[in-house]
């Protein structure tokens, strides 16, 4: 029951947070300084995108930014009001995934530690929503099991105290 309680406010919370810093990467609504700095950290991460050096393509920074806080929002949504425990957790994944990149990308640019440390904690809570949704998932799997072995046994003539 905690833990149910513990998922839900995580997701929740988490979805409001990826909602947010994904409109501030799309406009400038809730803040025009914040917008203007994103733009032009961008600029600089749209050279060091893995794929770029691989494939020789060059991202353009207008859409590489729109593209992350696009997702940031798609996913943030996912978790915060879609129900299904399988796209919530298809949206964790894409979110840790973009952690991942954001991380990557502070590091390749040389950004000091307090720039790349609030990516790596939001992948350490998205991690533990995963974790927690498995142990849920697993002892609800298990308690179901247990119910039908139970009921299997009475069922059969077996008495249970």
């Amino acid at each position: 029951m905690g833990s149910s309680i513990v998922l839900k406010s995580l997701s929740i919370l988490l979805g409001v947070f990826f909602i947010f810093v994904g409109i501030t990467k799309l406009t400038p609504f809730i803040s025009k300084e914040l917008h203007k700095d994103l733009r032009k950290e961008y600029v600089r991460y749209a050279k060091v995108f893995p794929l770029s050096e691989t494939f020789d393509f060059k991202l353009p920074s207008k859409w590489y930014r729109r593209g992350v806080g696009g997702l940031e929002i798609l996913f943030g949504l996912a978790m915060a009001l879609i129900p299904s425990h399988k796209i919530k957790n298809v949206a964790n994944i894409g979110l840790l995934s973009l952690m991942v990149l954001a991380a990557y990308s502070h590091i390749m640019v040389g950004d000091p530690f307090d720039r790349c440390a609030p990516a790596l904690v939001f992948f350490f809570m998205l991690s533990g929503r995963l974790v927690v949704w498995y142990q849920t998932s697993r002892r609800e799997e298990m308690e179901k099991a247990a119910a039908a072995a139970g009921a299997t046994q009475n069922g059969n003539g077996l008495k249970r105290d």
